[in-house]
């Protein structure tokens, strides 16, 4: 029986199983088109999503490595989406100024792809470091004026650019939560890589919007997880880290922004936006 990716809890319920399917974001070439047409099929991969009873945590069942679907290059950059880009921009112009960012501070974000994001911060003269395993999206954003590192997030790493370049008064990671197997190593870098006074803002597809609009097209193989505030809380807290706010976002069919910093700076004053997220979680079961 397969164990939670979190807290090691055996689970066996399945939430959703849509069989086996071709990896989301494989263009096939012309020669493997020709071989499927010789009658070599092509690869799939199964799509079974298993709850976990104990920390709530949905999440494939089998999966591939991180490395077969973002390393060497990556086929979806974000600034193909111009929502997107007006998106990023917003949330730089909120965070500056709503966490008082200048050229003393240090803004990461993890799964930078090609400086869509971090090229608003550049902009207004606020040094920052963006981490993406996909060498191409690196490239890209490096043309931006983007700092980038070609990598993997996890604690090792954090470890490293806290003693080389100094934690960070803010990180970043959109839509990459979900994209990592090694959950428990990835918040406790995120701990590592934080000032005592930081903040973290992930942003991911909201679980309950994707159970009440039916959306099983935003469970594909680099989806590893499923995300409930109430989980994520349940992760954070493992690591020290703790929720102090949460927004509700129209992006990708409805998806929360987190905001949170290590629990004994921010954990006592949660906003009340948390407590009306997790009622309507727990109304919808």
């Amino acid at each position: 029986m397969m164990k939670c990716r979190h807290c090691a809890q055996p689970i066996d319920h399945v939430f959703v199983d849509l069989g086996l399917r071709p990896s989301a974001n494989k263009f096939l070439t012309a020669a493997e088109l020709d071989e499927i047409k010789r009658g070599k099929p092509e690869p799939k991969f199964p799509l079974k999503v298993l709850f976990c009873p104990r920390c709530g945590l949905v999440q494939l069942a089998e999966y591939r490595g991180p490395k077969e679907m973002f390393t060497p290059e990556y086929t979806y950059f974000s600034s193909y989406s111009g929502s997107w880009i007006d998106h990023a921009r917003r949330y730089a112009d909120m965070a500056a100024e709503r966490f008082a960012l200048g050229a003393n501070s240090l803004v990461v974000e993890i799964a930078s792809n090609d400086g869509y994001l971090l090229q608003y911060f550049v902009a207004k003269g606020i040094p920052c470091l963006g981490i993406d395993p996909a060498r191409n999206a690196a490239e890209a954003a490096r043309r931006k004026g983007v700092e980038t590192l070609v990598d993997f997030f996890g604690t090792d790493l954090a470890r490293r650019l806290a003693r080389e370049r100094g934690r960070a008064d803010l990180i970043a990671g959109n839509n990459v939560l979900a994209h990592v197997p090694d959950i428990n190593d990835f918040v406790q870098g995120l701990h590592v890589l934080l000032k005592d006074d930081g903040v973290v803002t992930l942003e991911f597809p909201h679980l309950a919007r994707l159970v009440e609009g039916t959306q099983f097209d935003t469970i594909y193989d680099e989806h590893y997880f499923y995300f409930s505030l109430k989980t994520v809380r349940t992760v954070f807290a493992r690591h020290g880290l703790a929720v102090f706010d949460v927004e509700k976002l129209p992006t990708h069919g409805g998806s929360l922004r987190v905001y949170g910093g290590r629990a004994e700076a921010v954990g006592r004053n949660p906003a009340p936006a948390i407590a009306q997220v997790i009622a309507e979680e727990n109304t919808l079961g």
